[in-house]
Order: structure tokens, then sequence, then C-alpha cells
């Protein structure tokens, strides 16, 4: 049976990741940090830019290395670092240029030296990430993502009892049993010496196990998923602010749980030929709040008062149905990590994408400057005075949305079987270079092809609805009339989508080394289908999509759309009071964020919570005029669950 569960921690090791540092180089940098200038400390330890970080996942092994060409006419596009050692002067495919000083360090590609007609390069640079951090924030969202049974040590004897080696679950012939507690778990007695002992029960045999007002689980999950504040739901359930984020977190259990299930499962099981996946990303801000003893008028150094939060979201085009949705911040590592991991790795002397901790807002804490430093004792002074000051507001740190993107499309690659990926978003050059960098070798291979979709954000809702019309309207006019249903309409813009297309043109051609090579022309085309929300909207394609027919270009495009992820945002806003939208001050001077939270581990959960009752409970109605739930459109599912399904499955 099923034992009862608990939220994983770092402590799991659900993810075990390799240092790629040896101790006897740790021995050196402690040596060379206090002898080189930074800039040479930096340059001597500089290997992690190319060296590929190895770690352990649900019993596989995994090799990433990031650091590759992401322009993908570029013949280098997704190879990674290579010496040519049988060629004069031993030349390589990249180099490293710019400076940490001016912020401009990039990956160069070098041109092919083996002299190969085949494809050409185009002087292309690429911002670096730290392939060691890429690895630990996806370690941070698989423990985001996983439970972990509760194993707990029995005592069945007394210290004297002669049968003090068995136990009840294989020699129960040796035991009574007593009945059961009020909590339904078992009790045992030992035949010899009588000694009654209470065994967790299992999942199924109690789902209200140490749980005290057990009664309002229901109640307070349809309140978050209404928009009902904290402090307003503790008022109408009767309890703390401390039973309220409990039973929350509860709630964020269940809901792993019912995943694990119904998710997990479902998805090992189903191959798709294609899967079309829309990412975006939402800003929140989160207050930012002291810890206790850390406020009142002693207290005059403050931070910010709102933090910018990034949400990555990723979403099925077709069904909806909602893969990810992950907070960029870290909420397990403390500033005492931090200075812990600077002290071992001297990372306060090193590139950010040498350093374990590059993805954090802190990467390193400030350390005295060394007799070859360049940094004055003042500059440390005001750095430490920063680094410090955060230790005094909520725990653990925001993390670069770019590192959260990349870990966050590992997982997706990981969790759907699919032969094919058509991936859209919007023109975010954070989302595009985590998409090209993960999935580099489906992009190459021709399996993975990227679409942005091009939005006016400040057109009305009234302008974009007569857009909406007039497309429609123009639509029909141009094919000399007929029917208005929705696959109707949606046949007559793939129909125009071919006549543009044979005259329209993605990419040019360039003459190059005495041959003519492609290159993105970055020449979007209006969609004939404007939103009904959105309005009209530019849609464009960064790979190469010159092999297919121009029929099959029209079908694919006539799909670009971010209604995915632009429904569950607004699900978000309008049902998460924790992350709605700023309020308006009293004395309109600005924005009020009073009911935004104050830790993102509740907006993990809360944004969980509200994926898996999105994904499973929330249908809606489609141009087929069937309502269904997105888990049941995508084809896990096979009903619509309800929170109550959620709350007390067994």
């Amino acid at each position: 049976m099923s034992k009862l569960k608990r939220l994983a921690t770092k402590e799991d090791n659900i993810v075990v990741i390799e240092s790629p540092i040896t101790s006897t180089e740790l021995s050196e940098r402690k040596k060379d940090y206090l002898l080189l200038f930074p800039s040479d400390f930096a340059k001597k330890y500089r290997d992690l830019l190319f060296q590929p970080v190895k770690f352990h996942f649900k019993g596989q092994p995994f090799l990433i290395q990031f650091n590759r060409c992401t322009n993908l006419f570029c013949k280098w596009f997704g190879e990674t670092q290579k010496r040519f050692e049988d060629l004069k002067y031993k030349p390589s495919r990249y180099k490293f240029v710019g400076s940490a000083k001016h912020n401009t360090q990039a990956i160069q590609c070098n041109p092919d030296p083996t002299g190969s007609k085949l494809g050409t390069t185009w002087n292309c640079t690429c911002v670096p990430y730290s392939n060691w951090s890429v690895a630990e924030e996806i370690a941070r969202l698989a423990a985001l993502d996983k439970v972990e049974n509760i194993e707990v040590e029995y005592e069945f004897h007394k210290e004297d009892c002669e049968v003090s080696h068995l136990n009840p679950f294989k020699h129960s012939g040796e035991f009574y049993r007593r009945g059961k507690s009020s909590g339904n778990s078992q009790k045992w007695q030992c035949k010899k010496c009588k000694k009654i002992t209470n065994v967790m029960p299992s999942r199924r045999e109690s789902t209200t196990y140490h749980q005290k007002r057990n009664d309002i689980l229901p109640d307070l999950a349809a309140q978050l998923l209404n928009r009902t504040p904290v402090k307003r739901s503790c008022e109408m359930l009767g309890i703390g602010s401390k039973t309220y984020y409990s039973k929350l977190e509860w709630l964020y259990r269940r809901c792993l749980e019912f995943l694990e299930r119904h998710e997990a499962k479902a998805f090992e099981s189903i191959n798709f030929d294609k899967m079309w996946v829309n990412t975006d990303k939402m800003i929140y801000n989160l207050n930012n709040v002291r810890k206790r003893g850390q406020g009142g008028h002693r207290f005059d150094d403050i931070e910010e008062q709102q933090f910018p939060t990034h949400i990555v979201v990723s979403g099925d085009v077709g069904s909806r149905y909602i893969f990810r949705s992950d907070v960029a911040y870290d909420w397990g590592v403390r500033v005492e990590d931090i200075y812990n991991d600077t002290i071992l790795y001297k990372d306060d002397h090193l590139d950010d994408f040498s350093q374990k901790n590059a993805r954090l807002r802190f990467s390193f804490s400030p350390q005295p400057p060394t007799k070859n430093d360049t940094e004055s004792y003042s500059e440390y002074l005001n750095a430490l005075h920063e680094f410090e000051r955060r230790n005094k507001y909520i725990e653990g740190l925001h993390v670069n949305s770019t590192y959260t993107t990349m870990a966050h499309y590992f997982h997706i690659k990981l969790m759907v079987n699919a032969k094919e990926w058509r991936f859209v978003s919007d023109d975010d050059s954070s989302i595009i270079t985590a998409l090209f960098r993960v999935f580099a070798r489906e992009i190459k291979r021709g399996d993975a092809h990227h679409f942005l979709s091009k939005i006016d954000r400040n057109k009305s809702r009234k302008d974009a609805y007569r857009e909406y019309v007039d497309a429609r309207e123009e639509l029909k006019s141009w094919s000399g009339g007929g029917s208005s249903d929705e696959a109707s309409i949606t046949k007559l813009a793939i129909a125009k989508l071919i006549s543009i297309l044979r005259y329209h043109e993605f990419y040019e051609t360039v003459k190059k080394d005495g041959s003519q090579h492609r290159k993105r022309a970055k020449n979007p085309i209006e969609h004939p289908l404007p939103s009904i929300d959105q309005g009209k909207r530019l849609v464009d394609c960064t790979t190469d999509l010159s092999s297919y027919e121009i029929e099959h270009v029209a079908n694919m495009l006539v799909k670009v759309n971010d209604k995915a992820t632009s429904a569950f945002m607004q699900q978000i806003r309008r049902i998460l009071s924790i992350l709605e939208r700023p309020l308006v001050t009293a004395r309109g001077e600005g924005k009020s964020y009073k009911y935004a939270n104050f830790n993102p581990k509740y907006a993990q959960y809360a944004l969980t919570i509200l994926r898996t009752f999105y994904n499973f409970c929330l249908p809606y109605n489609s141009w087929d005029k069937v309502k269904a739930t997105p888990a049941q459109r995508l084809g896990i599912a096979d009903k619509q669950f309800t929170m109550k399904d959620i709350i007390y499955f067994k």
C-alpha cells in the first residue's frame, strides 16, 4: 500500500550533481587566489566554459554543455567546442571575446578551418552561461515536482526482549493486533514483551493523519481559487495565518501526489507525433518582507519594497494543457550557503559562467580585497553591506529567468515523449536562447521549429475586437463568400496563407565564400485570423522551413498563437489574489501591491494547485462545441475531476 507522503527537499538528492572541480584544483585555487590578479585568476580557471557537467536524475546520467552557437543558420549551431589538433596552429570552433568589466563577454564563432564548403559561419556571438548553475536549477525544479514516502523507524520491543529483531511487517504471527488509533493507525503488540506500537497508516487508510480542521480543506481550496485574500479566508474559516499556510502546503502536496499518478504516469505511456508548446513569462511583484526582529525604526536601511519576480509558463497550443509554471526564485538557498561556496570555490574572482551560483541574484559573497585585487576596500564594504542586508529579509534569492527557462525546458523535454516539436513564443531573447540550447539537437535534425507571435499589447479590447470582425469579413470577401463556421474560416485562412507564401520569404540568400547561404530575414507576415481579444498579430519563423512545401508551412502558421499561456495567465491574475495585478492607491499616486504574496514559496504552491485544477477540473468550450478539460483534450484523462478528487483521492 502507498505510504503517506512529504515534500521532497534538497537532502533527498533527487538530482545528484557531480562537482566539476577536483580536490587538486581546489587546493590550487586556494593558493592562486592570494597571488594572482582577479582577471588572471578568472582566465586560469576558465575551463568550465566548455566543460560538460554530469548529473544523475531518475536513474539516468545526463551531460549538459549549453555554451554553443545559437544561430540556427551557422554551421556551428548546437556544436560543442572542438580543437582541430591535426591542423596548423590548432584552431578551435569558438573563441572567447569581451571583458567582464564591461559586461561584454561572449562566445564567438571562428571560420571553419577545414575548408569545407558545406555551410558557413557568420561570426556570430552568444552569451555564455554557467553549465554548473543550469544543473543546480534543474535540481531545484526537480525537487518542486517530487514527494517522498515518510519513512519512520519503529521500536516494536522493549530493550530486553528476546525477539527484538522481529517486526510485524514480516513476522505478523509474533504480534497481536490491538485495533486502530483515532488516526486509523494500526496498533501492534509484541507477544513476548507486550510493548504496543502504533504504525503510521497508509494513504488508503487515512487522508487526514496529523491534520486538524481537515473539514475546512474544500472551503479553503475554493476560496484560494476564487480570489479570496488570505486574511479574509482566515476570518471566514476561523483559523490563523499559520494554519492557512500549513493547509496551503498540504493542498500543494496533495496536488503533487495527484499529478504523480495522473500526469507523470500518463505521459510515460503516451507518444506524441507532434507537440506544440507555447511559452511565455509573467512578472508579478513580490512584497519584500523583513525577517522577524529586523523591522522597526532602528532599521532604516531597506531594500526595494517590491521585487519583480518572473514566472515561466508553458502549455500545449491545441489543448491548452499547462505542462509547467515555475517561479524564478530559490527559497531554499541561504546567504550562508553563498558565503560557504565563495570560500570554497573562490567565486568572487571567477567569471559568471564559471560560478556555481551564477543563476542567483547574489552569485558570490564579497570578500576582503587580496594583495593584487583591483577592488578597493570601500567598494568591498559597499558590496558586503548590500549582501548582508539581504539576510535581513525573507529567505531565498531571485534566479535569473534564463536559467529557470533552460531548466523548465529540460524537464518538459524529459516529461513529454514527442517525435517532433513546434514552439511558439513572443520575441523574448531569454526564452529563445534557452530553447535553442536545450533543443539544439532536435532543431539541427529538423525535428523542432520555433515560431514567433508578435502582438501589440497596447491595443484596446475594442480595437482588437474590431480587427477580429473585419479580418473575418475580409477573408470571406477574398474567397467570394461562404460559410462562417470556424472550420471553414480556418480553411480560408490556410488558403490565403498559401497565396501569400508564394511570394513571401522568411529567409534571405547571401553570397559568402563563393557560395549561396541562407540566413533569417526577420520578415514576419500578418496572421489572417486575428484573436478576438488581441487583434492582429505578426507571425514569423526563426528556424529553417525551406525544405517544406508551401501548403505544409501554411498549415503550421495558421496554428501559431499564444492562447495556451494567455488563458492560464489570465486565470492566475483573476483567481489568485496573491498574484493579481496591482491596485491604484487611494491618493492615485502610484500602485499598491497590498495583496501581493511575501514569500515566493507560497506563490509556487498556489500556482501548482491552480495548474492542477485548471488542467483536470476546469472544462472550456472550443470551436468544436465540446466542453472538456485540457487534460481530456490532450488525451491523458478520460473524465473531468473535481477538487475533492484531488484532496481526498486514495
